[in-house]
């Protein structure tokens, strides 16, 4: 049985018989106004379960038809994403959403010129999994026999990193060397509610940099945040979360009812 829980909920009738769902206030005012509503989604843990080989990741078919309808029923749906937007495209495999990737950085300028530099950075760097992307670099460590001294190995990587003016970031099994921008997923949030004026939002995660997605929705007519949670992720997340669920497919059951 997959279990979905909401602070302040109340019960709502599942589609399915195996799945209880407890929704908030908040969750319910969405689903009434879909041609006024945002929807953000991370992909990595979110959408596509987490692999030990970023570049076999994939979005399930049964997600991507959720994502379909989704697309067809509501103003706007977003993917907001540490990977490059055409990769994520690919990963998610649907058509007509809105890809931002970089954690936003795409959306800065600024941060071009700083590109050439970090994957100059990287490539001093002696790690086996090493994952360069446009604007940044990602040290993975998922695949290490010992996470925890790979991340004892990473630490000095980090450190070097802030000392040459870039920025350095953890998230779930990896290190992340940025241009120093005021870039997020926050930010990217921002932009877009701004640019399509709505004020209704919904956004899920499952890592450290998803607080910044959760922080964007402040102040709007209609927030909900949920947390895909798991032992590697934040446990502020959860905290901060409207909705928690445990898996990328209770997940899909959950946005299937949107």
């Amino acid at each position: 049985m997959s279990t979905i829980v909401g602070r302040s909920a109340r019960p709502r009738v599942a589609r399915r018989a195996l799945l209880t769902v407890r929704v908030v206030d908040g969750l319910q005012s969405i689903t009434a106004d879909p041609g006024g509503t945002a929807l953000f989604f991370d992909v990595d843990g979110v959408l596509a379960p987490i692999v030990e080989r970023p570049e076999d990741a994939r979005v399930p078919t049964p997600t991507r038809r959720a994502l379909e309808a989704l697309r067809d029923r509501y103003a706007l749906v977003a993917c907001v994403t540490g990977r490059p937007s055409e990769v994520a495209r690919g990963i998610v495999g649907v058509e007509g959403l809105t890809y931002v990737g970089e954690h936003g950085l795409e959306l800065d300028p600024d941060a071009r010129d700083w590109a050439e530099r970090i994957h100059g950075f990287a490539v001093e760097v002696p790690w086996s999994d090493i994952e360069v992307k446009p604007l940044s670099v990602a040290f993975h460590y998922r695949t290490a026999p010992d996470p925890d001294a790979a991340r004892r190995e990473l630490e000095p990587v980090a450190a070097g990193a802030l000392d040459l003016g870039f920025r350095s970031r953890w998230g779930r099994m990896v290190l992340e060397v940025l241009p120093p921008v005021e870039a997020s997923k926050g930010t990217a949030v921002r932009r877009l509610l701004e640019q399509s004026g709505l004020r209704r939002a919904l956004y899920a995660g499952d890592d450290t940099t998803d607080l910044d997605g959760f922080a964007a929705l402040d102040g709007l007519d209609a927030a909900v945040r949920v947390a895909v949670v798991s032992a590697e992720g934040p446990a502020e997340l959860g905290e901060r979360a409207d909705v928690i669920v445990g898996s990328t497919e209770s997940f899909r059951e959950l946005i299937e009812q949107l």
